[in-house]
C-alpha cells in the first residue's frame, strides 16, 4: 500500500504539472475557470501540489537553482573548457546567453509566485471551500511560505548585496495574482520587511494546526500510520511541504542574509531545541547516518525537500557514480577536491568518502576528476525511493546548525554545536574550535561549501559575506553578485 500510494501521488503529481502550466498561463478572461477550481477543497490541494511542482521544475530548484546554475555562478564547478554558457556563468559574463538562462529563472521563479498568490487571495476571501478552518490555515500558511521562500531567493539572486556599497536595486515583491500586473517594487529594507512579514503570518497560520505538531515527520511518512489517524491524508508527508518547522528554519536563512544575526540565532535555536509530544528532538542532524545508507540527500534531516520523480534525469550532468564521463560533465578535480574542499579529515568526513566518486575516467585521464554523488541511487537496490531518493534538499537541519554555530552568543555552546555538527554530520571527532578571538566564518564557509555542495547555497553565502575571492580562488567582484541587469520582466514570457 506504501508503494501504491507514494506511486499514485508522484504519478499525479506530474499530470499536476503539466496541467498547471496550463494554468500558469491562464488570462484575465478565464477568471471563471478560476473561481471554479477554488470552489471546493480539491481544487486548493491541486494548486498547491502545483505550486511544490513548478519549484521542481528544472528551471527554478530542480536544477538551475541548486545544481546547475547557481553553483557554477560560485565557482563550484570546474571548467575544461574555456568557452560556452557555463563557463560565461563560471566567470560572471553576462552575455545574451546567459541572460536568457538567467531571465528564464527569474520567470519560472514568478509562475510559482503568482501561483501561490491566487491561492492566497482565494482562501483568504472565502473559507467556505475548506472542512474546517485548521485546514484552511495549513494550505494558506504553506502558501505564504513557498512565497517567502521564492521571493527570498529573488533577492538573494538579484537583488544587491546585503549592507554593500555597491548598486542598489529596487525588487518587485510580488502580491499580484495576474502575469499581466505589474508588482510593486521596494528597496532592500521594504522588501525585507514584506518577506519577513511572509514568514510570520506562515508561523502564525501553522502554529498548533501542522500535524507536525501531534505527530512526528517519521509517523508522517508511513502510510500504515497516518491512513488510521488522519481524515484527511493530505496532510501527511511534512517534509515535502513547508511545514511549521520548516518555517523556522526559512526565518533562520533569512534573518541570516539581512545580517539579524540575534533572530537568526533564536530562529535557529527554536528549531534545534524543538521536541515533539514525546520529548524528543523534532529533528536531529542525520548526515553521518544517511551517507552510511547511501542516502546521499540527507533525506534524515531534511526539514523541507521537494519530490521529484525525475532527480536522475535532472541531474544526470553530475555524473554521480559513473566510471567515465565527458568534459561537458559538472565536475571537480581530485586535486581540488583533496587539498581545496577537504584538507582535513579525509579518512573519516563522511561527506569525503562517501559523497564523491573519486575514479572518474574523461577523455582517457583516470582518477583525475571526482563527480559528487548527492542525488545518486540505484534504482534496482532500493527501496521507498520517493522518500529517500528522488529530493530536493531545500531546508535541512546542518543549515540550521550552521546558522545557530555562526550567530550564538556563546562560545560555549558554538563549540558544543560544532562538535555536534561534525560527529552526527560528518563522522568526524572534532575538539573545541572557537574562542571569543575566532572569526567564525572562517571556519564555517568551508563547511557550507563542503556541507551544500550542489545544493545551491554557495553564492548566496559569498554575496552575504562580500566575499571577493571563492574557496577555490576565483574573484568575485561587487557586481558580479547583483543580475538584476539580466532580467527584462517579472512578467510571464
Amino acid at each position: 500500500m506504501r508503494h501504491r500510494f507514494i506511486f499514485i501521488s508522484m504519478t499525479f503529481l506530474g499530470i499536476l504539472f503539466a496541467s498547471c502550466n496550463d494554468w500558469l498561463d491562464v488570462q484575465p478572461e478565464d477568471q471563471r475557470k478560476e473561481d471554479d477550481m477554488f470552489s471546493h477543497y480539491k481544487g486548493y490541494r491541486n494548486a498547491l501540489s502545483g505550486c511544490y511542482a513548478a519549484m521542481g521544475h528544472t528551471s527554478v530548484y530542480g536544477q538551475k537553482l541548486t545544481t546547475s546554475d547557481i553553483e557554477l555562478l560560485a565557482g563550484m564547478w570546474e571548467m575544461m573548457d574555456n568557452s560556452g554558457t557555463n563557463y560565461d556563468l563560471t566567470t560572471h559574463n553576462y552575455n545574451d546567453g546567459v541572460r536568457s538562462t538567467i531571465q528564464d529563472i527569474y520567470s519560472k521563479m514568478f509562475n510559482v509566485i503568482v501561483q501561490t498568490n491566487k491561492i492566497i487571495a482565494h482562501a483568504e476571501a472565502d473559507g467556505g471551500a475548506f472542512p474546517d478552518e485548521a485546514t484552511r490555515s495549513v494550505i494558506l500558511g504553506e502558501a505564504y511560505a513557498i512565497r517567502a521562500y521564492c521571493q527570498l531567493d529573488v533577492l538573494r539572486l538579484f537583488g544587491e548585496v546585503p549592507g554593500g556599497d555597491g548598486e542598489k536595486v529596487s525588487l518587485p515583491y510580488s502580491e499580484v495574482k495576474a502575469f499581466d500586473e505589474r508588482a510593486t517594487r521596494y528597496d532592500f529594507s521594504g522588501y525585507a520587511e514584506k518577506l519577513l512579514t511572509d514568514l510570520k503570518r506562515a508561523e502564525d497560520l501553522l502554529k498548533d494546526n501542522d500535524p507536525i505538531f501531534q505527530y512526528t515527520y517519521s509517523f508522517l511518512n508511513t502510510p500504515a500510520y497516518f491512513e488510521k489517524a488522519l481524515e484527511d491524508t493530505y496532510m501527511a508527508y511534512r517534509q515535502s511541504r513547508l511545514n511549521y518547522w520548516a518555517v523556522k528554519a526559512l526565518q533562520a536563512r533569512t534573518y541570516l542574509y539581512l545580517g539579524r544575526t540575534g533572530e537568526a540565532y533564536a530562529a535557529a535555536k527554536a528549531v534545534i531545541d524543538a521536541k515533539d509530544k514525546e520529548n524528543r528532538p523534532v529533528m536531529e542532524l542525520s548526515g553521518h547516518t544517511d551517507r552510511g545508507q547511501r542516502r546521499y540527500a540527507c533525506p534524515g534531516e531534511c526539514l523541507f525537500y521537494l519530490s521529484k520523480h525525475d532527480i536522475k534525469a535532472a541531474t544526470s550532468m553530475l555524473a554521480a557514480n559513473a566510471f567515465s564521463a565527458e568534459r561537458s560533465n559538472l565536475l571537480i578535480s581530485v586535486k581540488r577536491l583533496t587539498e581545496k574542499l577537504f584538507p582535513e579529515n579525509k579518512d573519516s568526513d563522511s561527506r569525503y568518502t562517501q559523497g564523491w566518486n573519486k575514479q572518474v575516467e574523461v577523455n582517457g585521464l583516470k582518477d583525475m576528476y571526482a563527480a559528487i554523488r548527492k542525488y545518486y541511487y540505484d534504482v534496482d537496490n532500493v527501496t521507498d525511493a520517493s522518500l529517500y531518493y528522488e529530493i530536493v534538499p531545500m531546508l535541512r537541519m546542518a543549515e540550521v546548525v550552521l546558522i545557530g554555530i555562526e550567530t550564538t552568543p556563546d562560545v560555549q555552546e558554538a563549540n558544543k554545536w560544532y562538535a555536534d555538527y561534525l560527529l552526527k554530520g560528518c563522522g568526524v571527532a572534532g575538539d573545541d574550535r572557537f574562542t571569543s578571538q575566532t572569526d567564525r566564518l572562517e571556519v564555517l564557509l568551508p563547511e557550507y561549501a563542503r556541507e551544500f555542495f550542489a545544493e545551491g547555497q554557495m553564492f548566496y553565502a559569498y554575496k552575504r559575506v562580500g566575499a571577493s575571492e571563492t574557496l577555490f580562488g576565483e574573484k568575485i567582484a561587487p557586481e558580479d553578485y547583483v543580475l538584476w541587469n539580466c532580467v527584462n520582466t517579472e512578467f510571464n514570457p
